[in-house]
């Protein structure tokens, strides 16, 4: 299945968006008529949805998380070579350049299907490091990083704890109003410090003694912020829904008084706000993803927008997860700390939403400055 989408999804536009937005009638006078808006996605990235399910439902099973943690592997080896295969390192570059050809959207679907599977593999950051070597004179490194010869990490900042730092073959880093690519092949190794999240390697990224090389401006940080915000952004969605689930069916069949928990008025209204914040933050994360692949002029107040409402809300719906599981779910038997620990980590990458309430704020004042007369 997930061969036979790459065939049909090359054929979707890149900017085909969530959905299709309808055509207003020739009558713009009739203020009756209110155009409708289909904000699902379509048939081609919903095949890439239920193929990413398939794969990862079958090599990233939390067995299979948890045994790749046992060994203190960096990334589950044979999980990175099925993805690589399905070119989902280079989803967003053109066909004429090995990639699929899609767009941020697809992107975004398939990052939240890694935070649905907890999937131990740096696809987030190959596939941000990729777009941003795109279009600069670093063709080695592209390639390199799309076929998975080598793995790159990213960091929104210098001198933070990285994701695959320990492993990493190069690093994409966001400097003052610059993005500079650092060869970490060159230079002291950098260790794996402990972390709580079990599913990735964390080590320090510092920049002191090693060569780097300047590929972007200030407006291909601000780029690289946003798509890293964004793609997180859906990584947390995919969590929180995985947790949503979990809550549910576990209040239907856990039986307390005679009756499932689940028929208590404390348990389903923790189960409603859990639901209600993972529709808000699936609304944000593929808005957020929507403005960045159709250049929207909002795609900065998307893409933090979606970070600080999906950051905020994962911590919720992470915390009523262990509520209606009880004391199951603090246990190391249960699943559910992985998908906790892991959601911890993915709310301080690339800012977390106290920095987006910040920097959502200011582009919000900025885009409401009147704009000086041309004279």
């Amino acid at each position: 299945m997930a061969e036979s989408h790459v065939r049909t999804s090359r054929r979707s536009a890149s900017c085909s968006g969530v959905g299709e937005r309808s055509t207003a009638p020739e009558n713009t006078d009739d203020l009756s008529y209110s155009p409708a808006v289909d904000f699902e996605l379509s048939d081609d990235q919903r095949a890439l949805q239920d193929a990413a399910a398939d794969l990862l439902g079958s090599l990233s099973t939390t067995e299979q998380v948890r045994a790749m943690a046992a060994r203190e592997e960096p990334y589950d080896a044979a999980l990175w070579k099925a993805m690589v295969e399905q070119g989902w390192t280079g989803v967003e570059l053109s066909e004429a350049h090995g990639g699929l050809g899609l767009g941020m959207v697809e992107a975004a679907v398939l990052a939240e299907q890694v935070g649905v599977h907890l999937a131990p593999a740096p696809f987030i950051e190959n596939l941000l490091a990729v777009a941003a070597l795109a279009g600069t004179k670093e063709d080695a490194w592209v390639e390199r990083l799309v076929t998975g010869d080598a793995v790159a990490c990213v960091a929104w900042r210098p001198g933070v704890p990285v994701a695959y730092a320990p492993v990493a073959d190069a690093a994409v880093v966001i400097g003052d109003e610059e993005v500079l690519l650092v060869d970490l092949s060159v230079g002291p190794a950098i260790d794996r410090e402990p972390a709580m999240d079990l599913t990735r390697p964390l080590g320090w990224l510092r920049l002191d003694g090693r060569a780097a090389t300047k590929i972007g401006g200030a407006e291909e940080a601000t780029s690289l912020l946003d798509r890293g915000a964004s793609l997180y952004s859906a990584a947390l969605l995919g969590g929180a829904a995985r947790v949503l689930d979990m809550a549910t069916e576990y209040a239907k069949e856990r039986v307390q008084f005679g009756k499932p928990i689940g028929s208590f008025q404390a348990v389903k209204h923790r189960c409603a706000d859990m639901l209600v914040d993972v529709e808000g933050m699936r609304s944000t994360a593929f808005w957020a993803a929507w403005c960045l692949s159709a250049g929207d002029d909002d795609a900065s107040i998307a893409s933090s927008t979606a970070k600080t409402w999906c950051s905020d809300a994962a911590r919720r719906v992470m915390a009523s997860g262990l509520q209606v599981h009880g004391g199951i779910g603090f246990t190391w038997e249960h699943d559910l700390h992985l998908f906790l620990k892991r959601s911890q980590l993915d709310q301080l990458v690339f800012g977390d939403a106290a920095y987006h309430r910040e920097r959502l704020g200011r582009l919000l004042r900025e885009s409401l400055e009147p704009t000086p007369p041309v004279c």
